[in-house]
């Protein structure tokens, strides 16, 4: 009878094949995820930053910051960040509104919120452009009484990006509100607190991380909105021609390496942005936990 070998002295069935790392040995989820976005997102944004590198440095910054790309971010960055904070402020009274104020169409009007997200940008800036002007319902009453021209100015650049990022900031700050007790509002008008300083101590600063948060995601859109901007614009340089409308332009005149490297910076913003809201939510995360760490 043959001798019986003990299991620890047993050879091993993958004793020939090579060992995976640890980071390869993932589930199928994982593999799908990573060949997807590599596929769709890594891809095409690492082949238009080696594009837009392949240029060299010197030339990457002629090219960045040549007058009319200049001119272009200042219009772009300036006008949305005007939008955001603009939304910002309205975007609360909105939401506020909506979570404690009862009034007939407040459904219908909850929905209509949510209307730039579905609504094509093109048909927002068609619709904005015959409001505002010279002879829409808007547009020519504020000609007629204040001599303001709206359409195809920078005007109109900044309402189609104040349209187009309004939801941003309704939707970051309507779930916190609607999760807020009022024990704590009530708490204050017992200490003899007013229903200003209420507001101001007690409520805006539990709402704070989520306005922060849906003004960044809301500038972040203004800045690369193009299909509303493009119908109410002249886009004429240095007057109000944004960032994404040159990009295209430069494209038309098959200038690739302008465009590629003005969109390099574009993409460059974006991450910062990303970096920025991410951060946001993380501090209104912990604020929510522990404010007085956050704070």
């Amino acid at each position: 009878m043959a001798p019986t070998i003990p299991s620890a002295m047993a050879p091993s069935r993958s004793a020939g094949r090579p060992a995976w790392p640890s980071w390869l040995r993932l589930s199928w989820s994982w593999r799908i995820t990573w060949i997807y976005l590599i596929l769709v997102l890594f891809l095409p944004l690492g082949a238009m930053a080696l594009k837009a590198l392949a240029v060299g440095p010197a030339e990457f910054i002629r090219l960045a910051t040549q007058p009319e790309a200049l001119a272009t971010y200042r219009i772009t960055f300036g006008l949305s960040l005007v939008a955001a904070l603009l939304n910002g402020v309205f975007g609360v009274v909105i939401a506020w509104a909506l979570v404690r104020c009862r009034f007939p169409g407040q459904r219908l009007l909850d929905s209509l919120i949510d209307l730039p997200f579905a609504l094509p940008t093109a048909v927002a800036g068609l619709a904005l452009a015959g409001l505002y002007s010279k002879n829409g319902w808007l547009g020519a009453p504020l000609a007629a009484w204040f001599g303001l021209k709206v359409a195809f100015t920078w005007l109109g650049v900044a309402i189609a990006m104040v349209f187009i990022s309004l939801p941003f900031v309704v939707r970051s700050v309507e779930p916190v509100l609607r999760a807020m007790e009022q024990d704590q509002e009530e708490a204050a008008w017992c200490l003899g607190a007013t229903p200003r300083q209420t507001l101001w101590r007690v409520v805006l600063p539990q709402l704070m991380p989520a306005i922060l948060s849906g003004v960044a995601q809301g500038y972040s859109r203004a800045v690369g909105e193009y299909g509303s901007v493009v119908m109410i614009s002249s886009n004429v340089p240095f007057k109000d021609l944004i960032t994404p409308t040159l990009i295209i332009q430069k494209l038309e005149e098959y200038d690739f390496a302008s465009a590629t490297v003005i969109g390099m910076v574009m993409l460059a913003f974006s991450l910062v942005s990303l970096l920025v809201i991410n951060g946001l939510q993380v501090w209104g995360r912990h604020w929510q936990t522990n404010p007085v760490m956050a704070g």
